[in-house]
């Protein structure tokens, strides 16, 4: 690989940006509604003593604003983007002996959610937009499919047309994922809006952060009740009574309650999330609008470009060995260029791998003879391992400047001749 000339790194060299989304905007807003929670000394949200209308300040307004800002009739504050995970799965009735469709390109969660409710978790070649690809669903569907999970990667909404298109034939809800696209949307409609339910992370590296925290989203009254018992101990508190009806008997859950201290720090990080995303989108403009027509660079495809967060752009080169070349040449003039996500093949990962559970009875892989079974093996995606081999990552924090995004344009454009792609 060509090195940079010393003199070269002398002159051009800019200080490393710091990544990061809504962490690093935490400050006077988020400490306003902590101090009010903290005086208020009502750290829960089912608040014993006081009318169901005044219970969980700030995790009902929350879940209030999640609605009037995604397009939703229903929104469930949980512990974390797995809890979503688990309960909105619960929801729609997953267990065992079910299967479940999934990119497998996609985070742990999206896996290990699946397995611990006792079902299959099934795995999807991706696309050029790094989402579920159309096909796969009718590809992969038997009678034993209960749900499909689409995650909208990196602050792109998947190409949903299609997807939704393909899961009504196959008469299969779909379950967004939204953890990494907080905010996006799909030809006017937010991501989680589109779909049976929907889910959102607040985890540290999301656009909006709590430290950890999510939510549940839906307009399905029943599917809604099924969630709030399932994350509240089988329970459904007055408050939610005086949002929908009843229809079900209780049942045994889980606790996945998100306190009112989390609830504050969410809340004041929603009404940051548009200015978040405009401040990444347009620096993300400004670099393509350099980048955009440099020759033997392909782009990610973002099925509504109007709808894309800019948290990340994605350049795919023609070979492995060029886009490592390009990544050691971007880093050495500190550029940050490697995925901010753990998202990664869970067919290459350990908990897969072994296809270990906490009890080997517990396992829906134990009926498999032989392992790595089939759709369980690199080999078996072929289009998923071409596209994730090629390409570049280029986050866009929101501590990033003009300069910053121009700097990047103008190195991308240096090392693209210098390695003559």
């Amino acid at each position: 690989m060509l090195k940079l000339a010393e003199t070269e790194m002398t002159k051009t060299l800019r200080a490393r940006p710091q990544l990061g989304l809504g962490i690093r905007l935490v400050g006077r807003e988020e400490e306003e509604l902590l101090l009010e929670v903290v005086r208020s000394k009502q750290l829960f949200r089912y608040s014993y003593g006081l009318p169901p209308a005044e219970q969980g300040r700030m995790t009902a307004t929350l879940e209030r604003e999640i609605c009037e800002k995604m397009g939703v009739r229903h929104a469930l504050a949980v512990t974390s983007g797995t809890a979503a995970l688990e309960v909105a799965l619960a929801a729609l009735e997953v267990g065992p002996g079910d299967e479940v469709i999934l990119p497998a390109w996609s985070w742990v969660s999206c896996f290990t959610a699946i397995v611990r409710l006792g079902a299959l978790p099934v795995l999807a070649e991706i696309d050029e937009t790094f989402c579920l690809a159309p096909g796969e669903i009718t590809r992969l569907r038997t009678p034993r499919t209960k749900a499909v999970l689409v995650v909208h990667y990196q602050g792109v909404a998947a190409d949903m047309d299609p997807l939704l298109e393909e899961a009504r034939q196959a008469r299969l809800p779909i379950l967004e994922d939204c953890a990494q696209a907080a905010g996006a949307s799909y030809h006017g409609r937010r991501v989680g809006s589109m779909g049976a339910i929907g889910i959102y992370s607040f985890q540290h590296q999301k656009s909006m952060s709590s430290g950890e925290g999510g939510m549940v989203v839906t307009s399905d009254p029943l599917l809604y009740e099924r969630a709030v018992r399932l994350h509240d101990l089988g329970f459904l508190r007055p408050y939610h009574t005086t949002l929908i009806e009843p229809q079900l008997d209780p049942f045994c859950g889980a606790q996945y309650r998100m306190n009112e201290l989390t609830g504050a720090v969410a809340l004041a990080q929603l009404r940051k999330l548009d200015g978040i995303r405009a401040h990444c989108r347009r620096l993300s403009g400004r670099i393509l609008a350099t980048i955009g027509s440099l020759p033997g660079l392909e782009f990610r495809r973002i099925p509504d470009p109007q709808g894309d967060s800019g948290i990340e752009i994605y350049l795919r080169l023609a070979t492995p060995e060029q886009a490592r070349a390009f990544r050691q040449e971007l880093d050495a003039r500190n550029i940050n260029c490697t995925k901010t996500t753990g998202t990664y093949c869970h067919y290459a990962q350990g908990y897969c791998i072994s296809r270990a559970t906490y009890l080997p009875a517990a396992s829906p892989f134990r009926h498999f003879a032989e392992w790595p079974a089939k759709g369980y093996r690199a080999e078996d995606f072929p289009r998923t391992e071409e596209l994730i081999r090629r390409f570049v990552s280029l986050p866009v924090g929101i501590l990033y400047t003009d300069e910053d995004a121009d700097y990047m344009a103008e190195s991308i454009v240096e090392v693209h001749r210098r390695l003559s792609v």
